[in-house]
């Protein structure tokens, strides 16, 4: 959104209307009686100067003492109905931005303010040139591999049989930048350099807005709607590494395609994606060349019955499904390499994938049909995700085999320490950026203030995951994996945070390497990231 905030908070100042009568000192105000007729609130006694806060905080000190004030921007506390300011449930606000402070003030109009947003909004300037944000992210990460069977040994190297090693690197080193373009339309572009050598488009759409039937439409790399992990953005998640069905189903999750994105029901609680993408991935090359290019049919109905208490409390549910056609009798000269093959690293960075089908022979068409769920109430989070795939083989192709099935699933429970909870938004089904009642800072040795209210140790939050995969079935032996990951996250502020995972995990039913077929490890993982 894109309009002039200063004007606009002198309009609200001006057209705001409670029951309040001025003292006759400038700048001063007292609560109005009870039943006291409604006046436009004169700006008397605010300066020019004053900044966008002073003033938000005056309009908010306006309304202290009326009955307005219990529509919910009471400070010091959430909304009504999440616990009345003193009692035992409730829970002291994060500090909030001017932007949220006006929405809150707009929200206590209770009927008898004018609809001041809406007249601004028709009222803005039409964009006539693009707009841009820039933005990126460092997700800097450690493995340590602490004990491991020699079958693990054989898994991650075939040939020699040696051992995983440890490793210190930068996950994501991330630069981005989106905005509006005039016609409305929008667009986004996102390179990850986390391998100087091989730099990766992630992210990289046009979207047209407002269009007839279809509402959203984008046009280019993006993710396929499938899967509520691998929607999640990476700056948010709990845990450092994807759950195994996420990783498998639809890995590395972005293809080149066209996408539409349509809210369905009010407030976005009911919002449906479908679009058509290619099978294979252009991300180093950013190239699609073939003369039979293989394509997915994919599609998310997601939705949040319940959502009270401002966002605290809420009910996600999803399912989504993938159609696809993968080029199971390609062969060496064909230049698109689309093959049917399910693959995962055991949520942890190694360098081959313990878990892998190989290339299927015949591999024809596969289909995936995807569940979600989240529950949250306060600080406690519980989410799980189920998906089952279908694979079709022909009748030619040299080394083919009965058609196969592959499932996986994943649950885990979070709990914010601190007392805070995990946002969430409705129109995308995802989940959003945590926000520390009170902030971490580090503090110098020439730091000569004292830490104030807002300063402390951040938030902390803890969790627990348990996470299943069969890719073993028919004449496919890629192995049956079982993962157990303990989380913890300290969040300093909004924008950085500290996560640590130490995840054990055991493989069975895996085709034979070097006589193994069976093995398990553990390993201890740290990342420290920042968004900007």
């Amino acid at each position: 959104m894109f309009f002039d905030l200063p004007g606009y908070l002198r309009r609200l100042t001006r057209s705001v209307a409670v029951a309040v009568s001025l003292v006759a000192a400038p700048g001063v105000v007292q609560a109005a009686e009870p039943g006291e007729a409604l006046e436009a609130v004169t700006i008397a006694g605010f300066e020019d100067g004053e900044t966008l806060d002073e003033r938000v905080a005056r309009l908010e000190a306006l309304l202290q003492g009326n009955p307005i004030q219990q529509t919910g921007f009471t400070p010091g506390c959430g909304p009504a109905g999440c616990g009345p300011q003193g009692s035992a449930d409730c829970v002291p606000d994060a500090p909030l931005s001017v932007e949220e402070r006006l929405r809150r003030l707009e929200k206590a109009q209770n009927g008898d303010w004018p609809d001041v947003r809406e007249t601004e909004l028709r009222a803005a300037p039409k964009l006539t040139k693009p707009t841009y944000k820039i933005g990126g992210r460092i997700h800097l990460d450690q493995w340590y591999f602490s004990d491991h069977t020699p079958g693990i040994a054989n898994f991650e190297n075939p040939t020699t049989g040696d051992d995983p090693e440890d490793r210190f690197f930068f996950r994501r080193i991330r630069v981005e930048a989106g905005g509006d373009v005039p016609g409305n339309m929008h667009y986004r572009f996102q390179v990850d350099f986390n391998n100087p050598q091989t730099p990766e488009y992630k992210d990289m759409y046009i979207g047209f807005d407002e269009i007839p039937f279809f509402n959203t439409i984008r046009v280019g790399n993006q993710k396929r709607p499938l899967g509520l992990d691998h929607l999640n953005s990476s700056r948010f998640n709990i845990f450092m590494e994807r759950p195994l069905l996420v990783e498998t189903f639809n890995p590395d999750a972005r293809r080149i395609g066209i996408a539409s994105y349509n809210s369905i029901a009010e407030d976005d609680a009911l919002n449906f994606t479908y679009g058509l993408f290619s099978l294979e991935n252009t991300r180093s090359d950013g190239r699609l060349i073939g003369d039979s290019m293989q394509w997915s049919f994919n599609t998310r109905l997601h939705g949040s019955p319940w959502y009270e208490c401002d966002g605290q409390d809420y009910l996600h549910f999803a399912i989504s499904s993938m159609f696809a056609r993968p080029d199971g009798d390609t062969n060496d000269i064909e230049t698109n390499r689309n093959e049917g093959r399910f693959a995962t690293r055991n949520e942890i960075r190694s360098d081959t994938s313990w878990l892998d089908t190989g290339r299927i022979a015949g591999a024809e068409w596969y289909q995936v049909l995807g569940l979600e769920m989240i529950y949250n109430s306060g600080p406690l989070q519980v989410v799980s995700e189920y998906a089952y795939t279908w694979l079709q083989r022909d009748s030619d192709t040299p080394g083919t085999g009965p058609d196969v099935d592959f499932n996986g699933a994943y649950v885990y429970v979070a709990y914010m320490l601190t007392g805070e909870h995990v946002p969430y938004s409705r129109k995308s089904g995802t989940i959003n950026r945590v926000k520390p009642f009170r902030n971490f800072r580090l503090f110098t040795a020439d730091d000569c203030e004292c830490a104030t209210e807002e300063d402390g140790w951040g938030a902390w939050q803890v969790a627990l995951r348990y996470s299943f995969l069969d890719l073993t079935d028919g004449d496919i032996e890629g192995g049956e994996g079982n993962d157990l990951t303990l989380g913890l996250v300290w969040y300093f502020n909004p924008y950085s945070s500290l996560q640590f995972n130490a995840v054990y995990g055991d493989i069975s039913q895996h085709a034979d390497v070097n006589g193994f077929t069976e093995g398990n490890f553990t390993a201890l993982g740290t990342r420290l990231r920042v968004d900007f």
